[in-house]
């Protein structure tokens, strides 16, 4: 009898651990950036502070470097279920809704200020729940930066200095209409082609955060970071409605607050990195100028008007545009 009851005593313990076991979800964000990028620092914390303050019920597994594939291809597991949060760029959402295009033009905040008052203002409810029928919606954002040109032989000093100029952007209509308008040749390739590119003179320049020069290295070759700010494209956190719903009320309100607290830390993550990356980009060699921006936005001005009346996005731009 001593021996039953020993026996019904073990048995109840392990159906308890395990269906504690079974009670705790254990969730996959994937992130295309490297370990020591500011992005994964702050999206670690993230997922740190999810297992603190669920006691460890929701823990988040970070994937990093792209090991589960590009940004796209992770949207599309998402979608299906094998991946359930990632951060991505605006620009690959733009393929799953529209709303998403109006953050790849040029212009639309007037600097970084403006760009963290209108992210977390109003405009995110909407953005963030733009993809919910696609099977996903948004946490949070994270800034990437503004991007500049920078060139091998001389500084954009003016619009009328990219003349004759090729200059290698994003794969976007928006990003190569703004370099014609300007005034130089947009010259559409990957990243990964961008040194070798301008060593070999098959471009004259590129645009991108200061980071580029350092972790791309493209300040041994690009000697001029010419800082007019012409895009600040955000990143996106979403995660699936799926795994969503595996949470409670109280650890999907948990999961939400963590996300908002990674991208306080993040802004001044971020900064530093910016400062530290224009230090480093200095003892390589790379001269910055701060050109008027005034001419710059002019060139492009046509555009944004044109996009005002976009009937997928038009309303969120100028909603954006109006914001003080």
């Amino acid at each position: 009898m001593k021996y039953q009851k020993l026996a019904l005593a073990l048995t109840a313990v392990a159906t308890l651990v395990t269906a504690q076991a079974e009670a705790k979800t254990r969730l996959t964000l994937a992130n295309s950036l490297s370990a020591d990028h500011p992005t994964s620092t702050a999206l670690q914390q993230f997922a740190d502070e999810v297992k603190e303050r669920t006691d460890g019920e929701v823990t988040i597994q970070l994937f990093l470097n792209a090991v589960l594939g590009s940004e796209r291809e992770v949207l599309e597991q998402l979608q299906n279920g094998a991946v359930d949060m990632t951060r991505v760029s605006a620009g690959n959402l733009e393929n799953f809704d529209p709303v998403f295009k109006a953050f790849t033009l040029p212009y639309i905040f007037k600097g970084e200020d403006h760009f963290y008052r209108v992210m977390t203002g109003p405009v995110a409810d909407e953005v963030y729940n733009a993809t919910k029928s696609n099977g996903f919606v948004g946490l949070t954002f994270f800034d990437s930066g503004a991007r500049s040109f920078y060139t091998v032989d001389k500084p954009i000093n003016t619009p009328q200095d990219l003349a004759g100029q090729k200059i290698r952007v994003l794969n976007s209509n928006s990003s190569i209409r703004m370099v014609e308008m300007m005034g130089g040749t947009p010259t559409p390739m990957p990243y990964a082609e961008i040194y070798t590119a301008l060593q070999m003179s098959v471009i004259d320049g590129a645009e991108n955060n200061v980071t580029a020069l350092t972790i791309g290295r493209h300040g041994e070759v690009a000697k001029f970071y010419s800082q007019d700010e012409h895009l600040r494209i955000p990143d996106f956190l979403v995660i699936s409605k799926a795994a969503a719903e595996k949470l409670t009320d109280e650890q999907n309100t948990i999961v939400k607050e963590a996300a908002l607290h990674a991208t306080e830390s993040f802004r001044a993550i971020w900064g530093q990195a910016v400062k530290d990356a224009s230090a480093e980009a200095e003892k390589m060699g790379v001269t910055f100028v701060s050109p008027d921006q005034a001419p710059f936005r002019e060139k492009v001005m046509p555009l944004l008007d044109e996009y005002r009346n976009d009937p997928d996005f038009g309303s969120l731009l100028t909603q954006i545009l109006e914001t003080e």
